[in-house]
């Protein structure tokens, strides 16, 4: 499964990510990895993060969680609900760290169909400051990688 390397994009100061990334597989093949659980266990976590367990009540309102194992033990839960679903195109949702003494943020996930593969453009808004929006630039692109190499197999 070929893809392109990502795209990264935000003006210098904003609080916003913009992340785009080509993947040979359908729009409805990625939004199934990413909203079934049993699925988005086995690809979600940069390098060396973990995902044992994921929580989706996937529909307008509904609730999600999400356990990441750290390379060094520790465990973070991230969750929010679902804000917008419109299978296969588009996902919004609320994004809070649990552990962190912040407000939600916001990720919008759209599925581009783009011939034979599909544009996966990751917004994620309402960021705290730039080394919040550096760490999720890194997280990120961990993630669409670990979704790429999990659709390969």
């Amino acid at each position: 499964m070929s893809t392109n390397p990502q795209t990264v994009e935000y003006e210098p100061g904003s609080l916003t990510l913009l992340i785009r990334r080509r993947i040979a597989a359908t729009p409805e093949r990625l939004f199934e990895a990413w909203t079934t659980p049993e699925q988005f266990v086995q690809w979600w976590g940069p390098p060396g993060v973990e995902c044992p367990g994921a929580e989706m009540e996937l529909r307008v309102g509904g609730a999600y969680r999400i356990r990441n194992r750290m390379p060094d033990g520790n465990e973070v839960w991230i969750g929010g609900t679902f804000e917008r679903i419109t299978p296969p195109s588009e996902l919004v949702f609320s994004w809070k760290m649990e552990h962190v003494e912040a407000p939600a943020e916001r990720v919008t996930v759209r599925f581009e169909k783009s011939g034979a593969a599909t544009e996966v453009v990751v917004f994620h808004e309402r960021l705290a400051n730039e080394a919040v929006r550096e760490q999720h630039e890194a997280g990120w692109i961990g993630c669409l990688d670990g979704l790429v190499a999990f659709l390969e197999n």
